[in-house]
């Protein structure tokens, strides 16, 4: 037993060590990331920018792609200042409070219930089980519920 649990501090301690070497390392997505605008009655317009289409005049929207990808983003936003939104967690920058994820988020979460390794946190089912690495039962993400419900 004490051999087991030596064995669990000592990898506790490889993962936090490389966790923070990871962000101390400041790595940035530096991949030109475009988002591309669509005619309604004609798909085959692309843009890289809002405007009209140059076939009938109309208001060019996101592709589906693009509401497909917004859709399945995570998004946060201030507990306090609601017009704050942000698709990465953090502070908020007019209050300074952390951010949270939104309503849509939290039952997203809700609905789609998941369940990962203490371990290996990038291990996840969408049903309870064994880590497949280490065999320890998978427990389910907890989300972090707003302060105003």
């Amino acid at each position: 037993m004490k051999k087991f649990m030596m064995l669990m501090i000592a990898a506790l301690t490889i993962c936090s060590v490389s966790v923070f070497a990871q962000e101390k390392a400041g790595k940035k997505d530096t991949t030109q990331h475009v988002v591309s605008y669509t005619c309604p009655m004609h798909p085959d317009v692309k843009m890289d920018k809002l405007g009209k289409c140059p076939q009938c005049g109309m208001d060019l929207s996101l592709s589906k792609k693009e509401e497909m990808k917004k859709q399945a983003t995570k998004t946060y936003q201030c507990p306090v200042d609601l017009t704050v939104v942000s698709d990465k967690s953090g502070k908020c920058p007019v209050c300074g409070k952390k951010l949270i994820l939104s309503k849509k988020e939290e039952m997203k979460i809700e609905v789609m219930k998941s369940y990962c390794c203490a371990m290996h946190p990038n291990v996840v089912s969408d049903k309870p089980g064994k880590c497949p690495k280490c065999g320890m039962d998978l427990t389910e993400k907890k989300v972090e519920k707003s302060n105003n419900q």
